[in-house]
């Protein structure tokens, strides 16, 4: 029988999944990366995400920096609550006691808050500093192990963040439980944010590269599409039955329409029309037929005003809650957050009708263009076992080409 670790929820979007479902309750964590890659937010974020389940937080910080310069950065996230400090959230500053009195003298006081605050996690913020303290390995070994020794007594999970990029042998991975790596890397003229699970012991974390950004929520991550739905969410139950595609003439050659739960791609190029067949199968949309139109190039707007010309109401079918148009800009966008902005609009609305324009769309923000035969597998995966009937179109450079390059 396989036994199930209590976990503590972190509370950022798309990291208990990477995780296996949050950090391991009691286990002890190394966060590490560059400055900037979002280390402090991440640990705030968690300690926030703590308090407010009614659990207590102690965070420790051994940087010189006051604790009134992190509050006014942290006051510009949402996840900032200025009441729950010093009750929910302690922060305490050892920076002194180590500078003058070294690491023991750290671990005592540490020692005495973990008991008088009763805390589920916490945050050991600038273990670069104690690691430059010690004289040996050992030392370090001795200090965290302490330092998690102390924690454990009380149940209480444990995350050391540090600006050092350790090594996989290094004292302190081979001490602690898991280590989540965050990257903050410049690819082409673009910069990209990437974690990494890199040790997870006793979960099954999902691995490789996962994207994330740091917006005014915080920190959200969005898993990698192809390792988080590796096989879809539902049994896939084929419904046989066709879907009329709105097209005047078409139905007859395909049997009576579309396969319910099917995926077609329109390939042509610019001014063939692809468009407009989208618009008359987004038109056929009905209360049991929901429709989504999740598109990168025409604002809600135009695609409404072409819809008008074409004699179709699209504006009714949204007025009677029939259709949603998600509009995402061609401009800087993240692959697998598009994806995962796309199935929540399906889950939401039990959509059945998809009109993507186009998959281009999807390529454009992929950083690493060879993972987009997964990708794609994975999401027309998912939305058939969704239920949801697609049809998407794709981009031909030439009005007579001799080959199609498409996903």
């Amino acid at each position: 029988m396989t036994n199930t670790l209590p976990r503590l929820v972190t509370g950022i979007s798309g990291l208990d999944a990477i995780l296996g479902g949050g950090f391991v309750e009691g286990a002890s964590y190394i966060v590490q990366g560059q400055p900037g890659a979002g280390k402090t937010i991440l640990g705030n974020q968690i300690a926030f995400a703590t308090a407010a389940a009614g659990r207590k937080v102690l965070y420790i910080t051994l940087l010189a920096e006051t604790h009134d310069r992190l509050f006014q950065s942290l006051s510009t996230l949402e996840f900032f609550e200025k009441d729950w400090l010093g009750t929910q959230i302690v922060y305490l500053s050892v920076f002194h006691t180590l500078s003058n009195e070294g690491l023991k003298e750290v671990v005592e006081l540490l020692r005495k808050e973990t008991k008088r605050q009763d805390a589920s996690l916490i945050v050991f913020d600038g273990l670069l500093n104690a690691r430059d303290r010690a004289e040996t390995d050992l030392d370090v070994k001795t200090f965290v192990a302490e330092v998690q020794g102390q924690a454990a007594f009380v149940g209480c999970t444990v995350l050391f963040l540090t600006s050092a990029r350790l090594e996989d042998d290094s004292p302190e991975h081979t001490m602690v439980d898991g280590v989540l790596e965050l990257h903050d890397e410049l690819v082409g003229v673009r910069t990209v944010r990437r974690a990494r699970v890199r040790k997870s012991r006793g979960s099954a974390a999902l691995g490789g590269f996962h994207q994330y950004e740091i917006a005014n929520n915080g920190i959200s991550v969005f898993p990698r599409i192809e390792a988080a739905f590796h096989t879809p969410s539902l049994s896939d139950e084929p419904d046989t039955r066709p879907l009329a595609s709105g097209i005047e003439g078409l139905d007859p050659l395909t049997g009576g329409g579309l396969p319910c739960g099917s995926t077609t791609l329109l390939i042509g190029p610019s001014g063939s029309g692809k468009t407009s067949f989208g618009i008359n199968f987004l038109a056929a949309s009905s209360a049991s037929e929901p429709a989504l139109h999740f598109g990168f190039y025409e604002t809600p707007e135009r695609l409404l005003h072409k819809a008008k010309a074409l004699g179709l109401d699209l504006q009714g079918h949204i007025d009677r809650g029939e259709l949603e148009i998600a509009w995402h800009p061609l401009t800087e966008n993240l692959l697998d957050k598009l994806a995962y902005h796309l199935l929540d609009a399906v889950s939401a609305r039990g959509v059945r009708r998809l009109f993507v324009d186009s998959f281009g769309g999807f390529e454009r923000a992929a950083v690493h263009r060879p993972r987009l035969v997964e990708f794609f597998a994975a999401l027309t995966n998912e939305l058939r076992a969704q239920g949801v009937t697609t049809v998407a179109t794709w981009e031909m450079r030439d009005l007579f080409a001799s080959e199609v390059a498409a996903p």
